[in-house]
């Protein structure tokens, strides 16, 4: 796990993706050490230390968000394995699952669930089971997903309620991985995911994105860097989805296969015709955003009421 936010003078936190590479004038939020940007083409952006890393980012003990920068369920690098030869061999062509390949591990983390339509005794996929082999619809993703988030959050408020009432020394820790998790909720809750269907002088690529600017403002800014590629280029939006930071990544998990690259820039794909109207079939099915009170509350900078207790 990779530290994504910083401290400014302010006290606020600043995420990776607002600043420049190299050293900046940040603070780690749980050590104060300052903090360097590295922003390369290889690792994710993120905030390393300029000396000793605290102990508390060296061994990832923040917060992150459940299934959004990994997609990998938290069983071992066997059963992961054996998860994912279990779907090429079962899940893909959905033939039931016979039960002394199903390992433990698998099924206790509700990966595999019984399959109660058949007469032997076999398993099947779950939908949180899908998700590490990108096989997961993105409207079953943000079901799986979005309850998660909210476990979480709750979890996280009253870690920091019971340390209050403890009066707790690691109360200060427990603060700020609430701050760094409801910032983290906030910066994806303030996108807008959109897809774009891209006519260029060669071909038809496709793109995913997210923003939290006009649409238009961000065309704008793809078709200058594809003129780099490319004699003409012709961006049409295809869809646009409110408070739907949370799927970028996963869409890029899904549709990996798909990805093509070009030069440095990496979110462009290329679909046939059939596999076009799957695509957008499978956006198109996501069901609106509705905020709840807390989201809004988180958008809208409102202290968690724990902080204010």
């Amino acid at each position: 796990m990779w530290l994504k936010f910083g401290v400014n003078s302010d006290g606020n936190l600043v995420s990776i993706e607002d600043v420049t590479r190299g050293k900046t004038s940040l603070k780690c939020p749980y050590c104060g050490s300052g903090l360097t940007a590295k922003k390369g083409k290889v690792k994710e952006h993120h905030f390393a230390h300029n000396h000793e890393t605290c102990r508390r980012v060296a061994k990832g003990e923040f917060p992150v968000l459940p299934f959004y920068d990994n997609f990998n369920i938290h069983v071992s690098s066997k059963d992961l394995e054996q998860l994912k030869l279990l779907w090429q061999e079962y899940g893909s062509k959905n033939y039931p699952i016979d039960a002394h390949v199903c390992f433990p591990g698998l099924l206790k983390a509700g990966m595999l669930r019984k399959n109660v339509y058949t007469v032997s005794k076999a398993y099947e996929f779950t939908n949180l089971g899908k998700i590490p082999v990108g096989a997961l619809e993105l409207m079953h993703f943000n079901e799986v997903q979005e309850p998660l988030l909210q476990s979480k959050l709750l979890k996280l408020e009253l870690s920091v309620a019971h340390a209050k009432h403890k009066k707790s020394p690691d109360l200060s820790y427990k603060l700020t991985d609430l701050q760094l998790y409801r910032a983290q909720l906030k910066r994806i809750l303030s996108c807008t995911l959109y897809f774009l269907e891209i006519q260029t002088s060669k071909n038809t690529l496709y793109k995913i994105g997210v923003t939290t600017r006009p649409i238009k403002e961000r065309i704008a800014e793809i078709k200058q860097d594809l003129l780099a590629h490319y004699q003409t280029v012709a961006p049409v939006v295809l869809g646009s989805w409110n408070h739907r930071g949370n799927v970028e990544k996963y869409f890029k998990h899904r549709y990996r296969k798909f990805n093509h690259p070009i030069g440095s820039l990496t979110e462009y794909y290329k679909f046939n015709c059939d596999d076009i109207k799957t695509v957008l079939s499978d956006l198109q099915q996501m069901k609106p955003k509705v905020l709840s009170p807390h989201e809004i509350d988180i958008l809208e900078d409102k202290p968690s009421l724990v902080i204010m207790q």
